[in-house]
Parts: C-alpha cells; structure tokens; sequence
C-alpha cells in the first residue's frame, strides 16, 4: 500500500482523528516531534516534516551540547523526516481525536541522517545481509508502576484492591488480577498499534511487571515496537493516574528493570543456523557469542546510558557484572535459554530498561556480526553463577565505562566514528553536570558534620 494509500485507509477506520504526533527517537530512545493537525498527513507522506537535526543529539534534559559541533555552532539546520511506513497508528489512552506516526530523518541530498537510530540500525542488518543472514529478534521491557507520596516515588497501588505491594511475589498470577485493569488497557492499546505484544509476568518486586514482543525478521520494526510499547505503557499508566518508569533503578531496595533481546540468526531459506540438531548448537553460535563478549565492555555505555543504568549494574541480582555466557543460566550476560533445538537463540540481558532499543540492537548486531566474521570463540559456558573470579569484569563505574568506551576498537568502525564521538561527547557531558550537582544525601550527611 503507498502511503497515500496507507493515510486514507487508515482515516476511513478513525474519521475522528484530528491531531496526529509526528515523532522520532532521538539517541536517548526518547520520542520527540510536533502535533499536527490530521490535514498534515499527506505532507508527511510526501515531502516530509522539517526538524533540526541536533534533534537526535540531546542529552538527557533536552539541551543541545554545543561541544557536540550541532546547534548554534552548525547554526541547527533542519533536515526532512519522512513518515515511516505502517507506523500511523490511534492513541487509545488519548481519545478517539489522536493518532501517532514515526518519522525517518535524511539529510538535503536524500541520504539516511547520520544520527537517525533507525539507520543505524539498518546499516547493521545490511552487514548482516551481506553474510547472506538477517537476524530475528525479539524485546523483553520491564517496568515499574508508581506513585508519588511527599515527592517520594512508591510503588504502586494496586487498582484491584487499593493495596501497596510491599514483597516480591514473582509470576503471581493474584497479582496480574490485581493490575488487570491497567495491564488490560495496555494490551488493547498495543492491539489497537499494531505492537505485538503477547505475554505479561510479574516481576520480582512490588508493582514491576515485564512485556514480551513476539520474535519477527523485521528489525526495524522490532525497534519501533519496543519504543512506541514505551509510550503506550507510559501513556495508559497515567490515564490511570500513574506514573510507569522504565529507570533501571527506581528503588535501591528492589529489583532493577533490563531489557532483554532474544536474538537467533536466519539464512537465505529461513533456517535458523544457530541450530546445528545439537544441544549445544551451531559453531555460527559460538561465533556470534564471541564477538558479543569480545565487544561488550566497549558498549556498557549504550546498555547503561546515564548514573542510574550503572546503579543497575552494580545491584545484587539477575544483572551480570561480568563478561559472561552460558546455557539455560540466567546470572550470565549472554543467555542460550532453553527449548527445541529449532528455537536456538541468545538472549542478550545487560541493557538497562532505559536504554534506547535501536542503540541496544545496533550494537548487539555488531558484536555478532564481528564474532562471525573473525570467528571468535567465546571459551567454555558457565556453569552455575557466572560471577566467578575467572570471569572478565564489565566496567560497572560511570567513570570506567566511558574511558573504555573511548579506547573502543571494533564497535566504532560499525556504528561511525563520528557517532562514536558525538555519543562519547554527550555522555561525558551528561557525567560532569550530574557530578556537579548536590544532592539530598550529601547535604543530609555532610551539612552538619563538614
């Protein structure tokens, strides 16, 4: 279907719609954009909307970072975002009036907008391709649900009942009664998107919960599922008069929320080579494993993208701190869960909730990609908790990270060194603002005694 197509058919279904907000995801995985009126849609389809390209380039607050060489040094040119194609959707927490669209950035001349996560990712896949392979992937988000009481978040209460949970009650199917009325409005609304969400478990603490997407051969809308189930779960949370955070570590005392990517490999006939017949699997297994643990210090930045990811990572818990494989063993990094040898796949557990899903996966993909290519083996799988002392330490400091982040050198050459730096520039930025602020704890404990 055109996408003139694609717009008049879907205001035929939604002839209320009168405001559809044109979005993209900017580095941090954050949808940012404009709201325009319905008379729009076609422009979006043909010659696009105009955004900054510094756009992509935020840090955490919104701000431009002018060390980063966009904004006012570049004088912050605009660039066309085009809709992107079967992403028009309702907003159902929002009402009958509200619709959604992603959008793609290229630059003047036509091509991908360097910045753009989603052509990020895709150059990823092209390598991949290129192998004669493409991935099939599959996200796992967990969450929270809170509320606010004197400022302070608290789990939530549940709507059931009107009871705080206080205790971890892991897969409690009471528990899912408790909340089915926000988990119910939050899988209508991802039928209603077209986001293929297909289980819901309670997590191990009070009020979080993690969402299942089902595996697909389409990456990019892998990525676009992962982010629009963001907002849909944000957005139905607050309709309800709740706040859904997908921070790594809301509560110091409580379980830390990851995103989690299951990832197999398929070739030109659609087979999965990562199954061999064997328990084990496939030699291209190993490979791919490899390369992940191979790349994986470079990339804790991406997994972890601000002080509270790292907070995540040196938690107590199912977060490896090490660089770490193994077979149906969830204390390691790279997980080869179990099931029919058909099924063979790795799941990759050491990104933060928080962390850009488009980011998460282009990385993902260049470590697999690298693993294959150099033939890297990833040495024998762990047996029983991965946090051995053999085992190699990720950088679990926001400090280390970043210095390993740039002495990288593999993942670089994948994602662009101009990327690299901008990321780099940004991140040390967002390091020094948080370092030079003073918080509640310090003045509590240091006000009267320095």
């Amino acid at each position: 279907m055109t996408g003139d197509g694609e717009a008049a058919a879907f205001l035929a279904h939604h002839p209320k719609v009168r405001w559809i907000d044109a979005m993209v995801p900017d580095i941090g995985g954050v949808p940012r954009g404009k709201r325009l009126h319905v008379s729009a849609l076609d422009k979006l389809y043909g010659e696009g909307m105009a955004l900054p390209g510094s756009t992509y380039a935020l840090d955490m607050l919104g701000n431009n970072v002018e060390s980063t060489g966009l904004g006012s040094p570049d004088g912050d040119p605009d660039y066309p975002c085009h809709a992107v194609p079967g992403t028009l959707a309702p907003v159902p927490w929002a009402g009958p009036e509200r619709a959604q669209l992603l959008l793609s950035m290229s630059d003047d001349d036509g091509r991908p907008w360097w910045l753009d996560p989603r052509h990020i990712v895709a150059a990823m896949a092209d390598r991949l391709d290129r192998l004669g392979l493409r991935a099939a992937v599959a996200f796992e988000l967990e969450f929270y649900l809170v509320e606010k009481e004197n400022e302070r978040p608290l789990p939530a209460r549940a709507p059931a009942s009107g009871e705080r949970p206080a205790a971890t009650q892991v897969y409690l199917m009471a528990e899912l009664d408790a909340w089915a009325p926000v988990l119910d409005d939050i899988a209508a609304a991802c039928r209603a998107q077209n986001i293929p969400a297909d289980v819901a478990t309670v997590e191990y603490a009070p009020a979080q919960f993690e969402i299942n997407l089902r595996h697909g051969s389409d990456i990019l809308a892998a990525c676009d599922h992962a982010l629009l189930l963001k907002r849909a779960v944000k957005g139905v949370a607050a309709r309800h008069g709740l706040i859904a955070t997908f921070m790594a570590r809301p509560f110091r005392e409580f379980s830390t929320s990851g995103t989690h990517v299951h990832l197999s490999l398929l070739d030109s006939q659609g087979a999965n080579v990562f199954d061999d017949g064997s328990a084990q699997g496939s030699q291209k297994l190993r490979h791919a494993i490899g390369g992940l643990a191979a790349t994986m210090t470079e990339a804790v930045p991406i997994w972890a993208p601000n002080v509270n990811g790292f907070r995540r990572l040196a938690a107590p818990g199912w977060v490896s701190q090490k660089v770490s494989w193994g077979y149906n063993n969830r204390t390691v990094a790279l997980r080869v869960p179990s099931g029919p040898a058909s099924a063979r796949r790795i799941e990759h557990r050491p990104a933060g909730a928080d962390a850009n899903p488009y980011l998460v996966l282009a990385a993902v993909l260049a470590g697999v990609h690298r693993g294959l290519t150099a033939g890297l083996d990833p040495g024998a799988p762990a047996a029983g908790d991965a946090a051995g002392p053999d085992a190699r330490p990720l950088p679990l400091e926001w400090l280390d990270a970043l210095r390993a982040f740039d002495a990288a050198e593999v993942l670089p050459d994948y994602f662009g060194r101009s990327w690299w730096q901008l990321f780099s520039t940004l991140k040390w930025s967002e390091y020094r603002e948080f370092n030079d602020h003073i918080g509640e704890l310090e003045h509590r404990r240091l006000l009267h005694l320095a």
